[in-house]
């Protein structure tokens, strides 16, 4: 007992070999580095933004109202677009998932995965020609008729635009822009679900359906959060493909979806209007990025905290 006792204390005090020692100071490091530039970036936002926070009111926007009312529409833009997209995007990423992972045949399921990992690496530029030039003239029909009979909903109250530049437009690019991301992630939860679960659900007379509802949707909820919060990041800060379809109005606050009115995002309006700003402009663009700054880290912290609760729930369980 003594001589195992002493055997281990000597296994643990030996020293680590090189290779051991080299990986983790550089996976150490790497942790480390993140936060350097997570608070590099931040203080340098937080910086140039400075002037524009303090400036006077008549300094800031174009009719001089301050950096709260210049903000707050680019702001109400952004949240908008980017939750709509998520809204669209959510069901049919779910959808796609199971179907690849419990539907279609093998052969079919590998090259419906290769085509959602290829849409993840379109440039946005692409989704932004595509909604600008083919999306938005086959929604001029539709949203006239959702004007006429359905504006008495505020969100179709119009007029509706004749070009289809419209919010509805930029959310349902955002939307394709996100499916691909959101999908590659929940299906590979879905293929981890452990096949014990599955089987036993099957074993005890539950449906296809039934089986999916009691164990691969509840094996992959965190999967699901989480790729859907990573989506909303992109939608969040997406900027050529937004600035592209929409036809943005400066200062305007509106739920109406199809009408020429649209409010603009944060990263559309900065890419718009920086190459031409110069001295407290350039600050207050700055200043509006360092708000998308801190909303995308707000939600991404928010998606951490959903998944950390799911964390309990294991395969192994």
């Amino acid at each position: 007992m003594a001589s195992t006792k002493n055997g281990y204390a000597r296994s643990r005090g030996a020293p680590q070999r090189v290779g051991d020692r080299i990986f983790s100071g550089t996976a150490t490091g790497a942790g480390v580095l993140i936060l350097v530039i997570l608070a590099g970036v931040a203080a340098f936002l937080v910086t140039e933004a400075w002037p524009a926070l303090w400036a006077p009111a008549e300094d800031i926007g174009d009719d001089g109202d301050g950096i709260i009312l210049y903000m707050w529409p680019l702001l109400f833009g952004t949240l908008l677009a980017a939750f709509l997209a998520l809204l669209i995007a959510a069901p049919l990423a779910v959808a796609i998932a199971l179907f690849i992972t419990h539907f279609a045949p093998r052969r079919l399921a590998t090259g419906l995965g290769y085509l959602v990992d290829l849409l993840a690496a379109v440039p946005s530029i692409i989704f932004g020609l595509w909604g600008s030039a083919e999306l938005a003239p086959m929604t001029v029909g539709p949203t006239e008729w959702l004007s006429e009979n359905l504006g008495f909903i505020p969100l179709f109250d119009g007029p509706a635009s004749q070009t289809g530049r419209t919010m509805l437009v930029a959310a349902i690019v955002l939307a394709v822009m996100i499916l691909p991301i959101a999908t590659a992630i929940i299906r590979e939860a879905f293929l981890q679900t452990p096949a014990l679960h599955k089987e036993a659900s099957l074993a005890l007379g539950a449906t296809r359906w039934e089986m999916i509802r009691m164990s691969v949707l509840p094996f992959g909820r965190s999967a699901i959060v989480g790729g859907l919060m990573l989506g909303l990041g992109r939608a969040l800060g997406e900027t050529m493909a937004v600035a592209i379809v929409l036809s943005a109005s400066a200062g305007v606050v509106t739920f109406d979806l199809i009408s020429n009115g649209n409010p603009s995002t944060i990263a559309a309006n900065i890419a718009l209007d920086f190459p031409e700003s110069s001295g407290i402009d350039i600050n207050t663009l700055i200043a509006s990025g360092l708000v998308l700054f801190v909303v995308t880290l707000a939600v991404n912290m928010a998606a951490r905290a959903v998944i950390n609760r799911r964390r309990e729930f294991s395969g192994a369980n």
